[in-house]
């Protein structure tokens, strides 16, 4: 297993360089660009794929070598690492192709198996040396951009099929919106304020908000307005859990 990580980790940014060569077909940029949603962020945010990668490319090397990777908490999030770097390479020649319902169950099961390993080395990084750093971070990072990136995907498959109203977007993403704030809550309190995992989720909201204050869309102010709501609600729920304990420490 841990072989299959390290070669699936080097897959990702190998994959992602084809797709952007167009060897798929159309690149990401440009059938966004064909399905606009008010969800959509700006195009320099996806720039952060390149810091994901070569940080999940250290992970994929440290676990494989180093004698403290060997620690039981990463050998239960070995399958889902390798199942979460798969799916991730694998969506981008499927979005390429167009499948589009096909790339949003993959998105969405890469950012199950993402999450669920940020979830699980959060209370076990301080045992192991190196842990923090080499896999915690990695997979947080990972898995803080998907939790956008899942929502985007979402509203370019409605509007794409035209599932709803696609001159009034407005109402239907403020539920994804709504959606995407009780995700990236409830997993940052699980974590107790995982900052690499809202690093990743504040970068794409300060994206969106980037891309919707500058467009004509009708909605597109509203929704970076609700954009810039979201981050400030997150980044006060980080700080309070991060400066929680401390306050604790110094009443005991």
């Amino acid at each position: 297993m841990r072989w299959l990580v390290l070669l699936l980790s080097l897959a990702m940014p190998v994959v992602s360089w084809l797709s952007q060569q167009g060897v798929f077909g159309p690149t990401n940029g440009a059938l966004s660009d064909r399905y606009p949603t008010l969800i959509v962020a700006a195009g320099y945010a996806f720039a952060i794929w390149g810091l994901i990668f070569l940080w999940d490319v250290a992970f994929g090397i440290w676990q494989a070598f180093a004698k403290n990777a060997r620690a039981a908490s990463l050998d239960r999030i070995r399958p889902l690492a390798a199942a979460g770097f798969a799916l991730t390479a694998v969506w981008m020649p499927v979005f390429s192709q167009q499948l589009f319902w096909l790339a949003l169950l993959i998105i969405w099961g890469a950012l199950a198996c993402l999450l669920a390993c940020a979830l699980r080395l959060s209370p076990a990084r301080a045992g192991t040396p190196g842990l923090g750093t080499w896999a915690w971070i990695p997979l947080s990072l990972h898995a803080g951009w998907l939790s956008m990136a899942a929502f985007l995907n979402t509203a370019q498959v409605i509007v794409a099929y035209r599932l709803l109203p696609t001159d009034a977007m407005l109402p239907w993403t403020l539920v994804l919106f709504g959606a995407a704030t009780a995700l990236l809550l409830w997993a940052n309190r699980r974590m107790r304020g995982n900052l690499p995992f809202v690093a990743a989720a504040l970068w794409a909201l300060a994206a969106v908000y980037v891309k919707q204050s500058g467009w004509t869309v009708p909605g597109s102010d509203t929704a970076a307005l609700v954009a810039l709501v979201i981050a400030v609600v997150l980044a006060v729920q980080t700080a309070w859990l991060r400066l929680r304990p401390r306050a604790r420490a110094v009443v005991g």
